[in-house]
């Protein structure tokens, strides 16, 4: 979300008179998005500051900005402590940084961090450099208020993108030649737009291309809903990937986090996703050691995870976050327990990835190549629909871009390896508006 957030931001600077500069030294402002959801997130800003003094001592008129949900969270701190600090910008008031920006060219402080029912920036073309895959922020903000979460508090309430501008969006990077966009929201599952929901918007987004990947994050199992599914499992180019948080194996502990939501449910639901569509996968979240978590509720997530068998997961440390219920409880775990419970659901879910991948070996798979691997020019990454990371010899007949089948021959718990069989036309190519 940040980056699609600075994409925005970006696509306002330029429109403006702004253009990239390449190394911080030579900038006229410098700008750091920034996140609260982990506390460590923002220890790192408060680190990069540091570095950004060093660059204000040398040169006293640079502007230094801090955007995003640490500028409304901390707005007082940034700017009465850290003296270097001149634009404190939050989610909601990025069209004007332009108007704020100028102030502090002017020796004042820029301050927008006011919260909008309203605000979707469905207007914005964002700045996009050229590549193949592209983040569309299609709602902002949460209604959902879980116990741990700040989000609420720093991108305000649920608003939604209007359909066509959504639409728009995809026949525009389709014509860019990008080949895979990934829908954003909160809880994508909330979107609405005069009587169309999420999956309407999905559907209508795969009809655009149908030789253009779409992916989509983050569900909540509250909202998951069969129509969704069925979306997904009728258009051959919407990935069998479902991101799907369930931070808890406890119900005590779900309770707690406001996730409206039991187990039991959770795991109704993806049952029915199995059903619906063959072969989906899911990735989760996972926060180990939330205050009052015994080691009984620890197991239950354990046990969770063993009965699903996840591709992957965020897992995190409960760190508590001001401002929201949880923070006023008591924070009775131990470091040293989160940090070991975190640890067992690390080793856990990398034992059962490199499981699910040792099944994938013999098998055909069809991947999006990227480029080449982040190791070595003498081979190529790119990723199956279901998400996971493959490298395959390189072939000077194969570009990024191409949709190819692999074999895969090995696998680790987070990479697939490959040989090369073939192109995959995917899908005969068409574009087309949506209304």
């Amino acid at each position: 979300m940040n980056l699609a957030d600075t994409e925005i931001v970006q696509g306002i600077l330029q429109n403006n008179g702004y253009s990239p500069s390449q190394n911080a030294e030579d900038a006229d402002v410098i700008l750091v998005n920034t996140c609260s959801i982990r506390e460590n997130a923002e220890q790192r800003i408060y680190g990069r500051l540091g570095n950004f003094k060093t660059i204000k001592d040398k040169k006293p008129d640079v502007v230094i900005g801090i955007l995003g949900c640490m500028a409304e969270r901390l707005r007082e701190d940034l700017i009465g402590k850290k003296k270097i600090v001149d634009v404190v910008v939050g989610p909601d008031e990025y069209r004007r940084l332009p108007e704020l920006i100028d102030l502090a060219f002017n020796g004042d402080k820029g301050i927008g961090v006011k919260l909008s029912k309203t605000e979707t920036y469905d207007d914005i073309i964002p700045h996009r450099e050229e590549g193949l895959s592209a983040w569309i922020s299609v709602m902002r903000g949460c209604d959902k208020f879980c116990t741990f979460c700040v989000v609420p508090f720093t991108r305000g309430r649920e608003r939604s993108r209007s359909l066509q501008s959504v639409v728009e969006e995809v026949i525009q990077l389709s014509e860019r030649g990008f080949k895979e966009v990934t829908l954003l929201g909160q809880n994508v599952n909330s979107y609405t737009d005069n009587g169309n929901d999420f999956s309407d918007l999905l559907a209508a987004c795969a009809e655009v291309n149908h030789s253009m990947r779409i992916r989509f994050t983050t569900s909540h199992p509250q909202d998951l809903s069969d129509k969704l599914l069925y979306t997904i499992a009728e258009n051959k180019n919407i990935c069998n990937y479902i991101h799907l948080p369930v931070q808890s194996g406890s119900d005590r502990i779900l309770e707690l986090m406001n996730r409206t939501y039991t187990i039991k449910h959770y795991l109704n639901l993806i049952d029915r996703a199995r059903k619906i569509i063959p072969g989906v996968s899911f990735s989760t979240d996972i926060i180990a050691g939330f205050p009052t978590e015994t080691y009984e509720d620890h197991i239950k997530t354990l046990d969770v995870m063993r009965e699903v068998k996840y591709d992957g997961a965020f897992m995190f440390k409960y760190s508590p976050r001001e401002g929201t219920k949880a923070f006023r409880m008591t924070d009775d775990v131990s470091e040293e327990t989160k940090t070991k419970r975190l640890q067992e659901i690390i080793n856990l879910q990398q034992q059962i990835s490199f499981e699910l991948n040792q099944t994938l070996i013999g098998k055909g798979e069809t991947i999006l190549v990227e480029g080449f691997s982040k190791k070595s020019d003498q081979f190529l990454s790119g990723r199956t629909d279901s998400n996971k990371v493959v490298i395959i010899p390189f072939d000077e007949k194969i570009k990024p871009g191409d949709y190819v089948k692999v074999k895969i021959n090995r696998a680790t718990s987070a990479t697939l390896f490959g040989d090369y069989t073939g192109f995959d036309k995917f899908v005969e190519e068409t574009i087309s508006l949506t209304g």
